[in-house]
């Protein structure tokens, strides 16, 4: 099975777009899984001084997930941050994960605390230690972007000292949106046939070629509007669905389109 050459294309430039990160900084899990929209906006003027990370825009309780492995230290002291956390990197890095979810409801009722199930992963301690790609939060806007579009304010400090910008990394951990028709599915991977890419907000690219996505069991599978959660069985043949993939190296078996080379993070399928 091969993929044509446009999405090699898009992988090699999810892979070699952004300029060279600090060197000390491993190649991240993109921070936010779903739909997201963010720009390079670090060192823009904000009240409190020049910003010291990038905004990442998703929906409200969408899954915030660590970048690599380390240990959660939760911090809820700020009122301008809200309900946030450090995220402490087996490589020395310290990652700011800023203004996580407080609101109980879909509203902005600003009912709950920064506790676990709230702001923070079900279960999660702080303290502990998490995984490349665990579920550690949720998006919000707790702190100063209270009733502002609920967004994760991302910040990267190479060897735990000054704020550097996030974009270069963030670019590199560009995960994938495919669009098309679901060809058949099996307990752990989907093979869709698709028809466009594209990395976020980018403009999509026509591709026609089946693609085998490899769905692991925390995979959030959901029907359209209202995003009725669904289980494996509704990923039936000849349903289209948007398949939004953990990042891909553009290493050569996912350029060559070998099966299972993608993960599916998330499925939406369209009724």
């Amino acid at each position: 099975m091969r993929i044509l050459p446009a999405l090699i294309l898009m992988l090699s430039f999810v892979a070699g777009a952004a300029a060279s990160p600090t060197k000390g900084v491993p190649r991240l899990i993109f921070p936010v899984v779903g739909p997201v929209t963010y720009q390079d906006d670090f060192g823009a003027p904000r009240p409190g001084g020049p910003h010291q990370g990038n905004d990442i825009l998703a929906a409200k309780k969408s899954p915030a997930v660590a970048v690599e492995a380390g240990t959660i230290e939760f911090w809820t002291k700020s009122a301008t941050a809200g309900c946030m956390l450090y995220l402490h990197g087996v490589s020395g890095t310290t990652y700011l994960y800023i203004h996580l979810n407080n609101d109980l409801t879909s509203g902005n009722d600003n009912k709950g605390k920064c506790v676990d199930g709230v702001s923070y992963a079900p279960g999660l301690k702080d303290g502990a230690k998490v995984a490349a790609g665990q579920l550690i939060g949720y998006v919000g806007d707790s702190g100063d972007a209270n009733g502002v579009h609920p967004h994760l304010h991302f910040e990267v400090h190479p060897n735990n000292g000054a704020a550097v910008d996030p974009y270069p990394y963030l670019r590199k951990a560009q995960p994938l949106i495919l669009t098309g028709t679901i060809v058949s599915s099996t307990a752990g991977s989907l093979m869709l046939k698709a028809t466009q890419v594209k990395v976020n907000a980018d403009k999509p690219i026509a591709v026609s070629q089946k693609v085998v996505l490899s769905i692991p069991v925390d995979a959030q599978i959901s029907i359209d509007l209202p995003g009725v959660p669904v289980g494996l069985d509704a990923l039936m043949p000849g349903m289209t669905a948007v398949a939004y993939t953990m990042p891909a190296k553009a290493t050569l078996p996912v350029q060559m389109g070998d099966p299972a080379t993608l993960t599916a993070s998330r499925i939406l399928i369209n009724s």
